[in-house]
């Protein structure tokens, strides 16, 4: 595969590439050594699942496999003690070291459903982190200064509105650029809100006498709820471990422009058959309930097998055209951190609704049920005693499982 290929599906998805010519000259360097690139990425163990989210960067790191090169799949086991502050307005919980190893051992379960083990290493910030002196941990720190970590944006927020940074968080996006150090990574992959510290490790690879490591940002991606990062602590996640009915059916939950932009990171659709779905959704060639159903379907049988898929999309018909069984509805469980939650939040966090007035509305309206009984109060409040089918429209259902905070 010539480099313009390779650049072609490296590209795909991508928010930013510092810099393009940088990593062509990478490419070439591999091309003509037969030497593959280090391309690295680092994910904290801080929940015990891998949830799709996560799965945004592991889909890239499977294109540099299918190109030739070596991924590392790096745990922050370390890093996961500091807490990561990358778009925090307030200090993270830092992990104990018990927490970690828990959700470490789950990471390295999951990560092969998506990566060639063959050209996959796994590595812990630990083996090295562990071993440092205090003395190398200040000769570290020596490299960076207040002024610049101060010009990181949530840093800078929290400095302004006068809210407390503790000395430990400036460690966190020294540590993450010095294991590009360690591993020589020639490549760094992260999420937008990681451009910062992606930044610091090619600073550090310059000063340790390293060429610098060509990082790759990619998007963000939102959770079923449609508006905030997918994220197990907010309940807006799709794990892949969940059960293919649980899977298939969350992913028909999402909103038709969601739904594409899940198609692009996600999928293993080409390029053509991409661009046609965005223009048949757009000019209403293809029906979206279809094309989500196809989408399912696709993930599902990435993370079990075809027959599960098959399996999993004739439950969703049975319940949602055919109204079978209640017990085959989705299940959407609910961080509960108050005794009783409004319903119109409950309903827009599923993803069933785009935004909280949507919801108002389609209560207003009598499109919304809940336990059979159609709901007019837009005011209504549900308890954390116990579980609730709310059905929107005539074939929209879902169940809330409440777990306390």
């Amino acid at each position: 595969m010539d480099i313009n290929e390779q650049l072609a599906i490296i590209k795909r998805g991508t928010v930013e590439i510092i810099s393009e010519e940088g990593l062509v000259e990478k490419l070439k360097r591999s091309s003509s050594t037969g030497i593959s690139l280090k391309v690295k990425a680092g994910f904290d163990p801080t929940a015990p699942d891998i949830h799709l989210g996560h799965t945004v960067l592991i889909q890239k790191m499977r294109h540099f496999q299918e190109l030739g090169h070596e991924v590392i799949f790096l745990v922050g086991d370390f890093t996961a003690m500091i807490g990561d502050p990358s778009g925090r307005s307030e200090l993270r919980r830092p992990l104990s070291k018990d927490e970690i190893l828990v959700n470490a051992t789950t990471y390295r379960e999951q990560i092969y459903k998506m990566l060639d083990p063959d050209k996959t290493r796994i590595v812990f910030n630990s083996t090295w982190m562990d071993k440092m002196s205090a003395s190398s941990l200040i000769e570290l720190s020596s490299h960076y200064t207040v002024a610049r970590m101060l010009e990181r944006d949530d840093f800078y927020k929290r400095y302004k509105n006068q809210q407390p940074i503790n000395i430990h968080e400036f460690l966190y996006p020294l540590i993450q650029g010095y294991d590009s150090v360690m591993l020589i990574a020639d490549i760094e992959l992260g999420g937008t809100d990681q451009k910062f510290n992606l930044l610091v490790g090619r600073e550090l690879q310059r000063d340790y006498g390293q060429k610098p490591q060509v990082i790759i940002t990619m998007p963000i991606l939102e959770g079923t709820d449609g508006i905030q990062k997918m994220s197990k602590s907010l309940g807006n996640y799709i794990g892949i471990d969940e059960s293919p009915r649980e899977m298939f059916g969350k992913i028909m939950s999402l909103s038709d422009e969601l739904m594409i932009k899940y198609y692009e990171l996600l999928s293993d659709i080409t390029f053509d058959e991409l661009a046609y779905l965005k223009k048949g959704i757009t000019d209403g060639s293809l029906h979206p309930m279809d094309m989500k159903k196809r989408l399912s379907s696709e993930i599902v049988e990435r993370f079990y097998n075809k027959e599960s898929a098959i399996r999993a999309q004739k439950e969703f018909e049975n319940v949602f055209r055919d109204k079978g069984l209640l017990d085959e509805i989705p299940e959407f469980r609910v961080k509960w951190d108050k005794d009783k939650m409004w319903l119109p939040h409950l309903i827009l966090a599923s993803g069933m609704t785009n935004s909280s007035s949507e919801a108002i509305r389609l209560i207003r309206q009598g499109a919304v049920s809940v336990d059979g009984e159609r709901v007019t109060d837009i005011n209504m409040e549900l308890s954390d005693n116990r579980e609730y089918i709310i059905k929107m429209g005539k074939k929209r259902f879902i169940k809330i499982i409440p777990e306390k905070v």
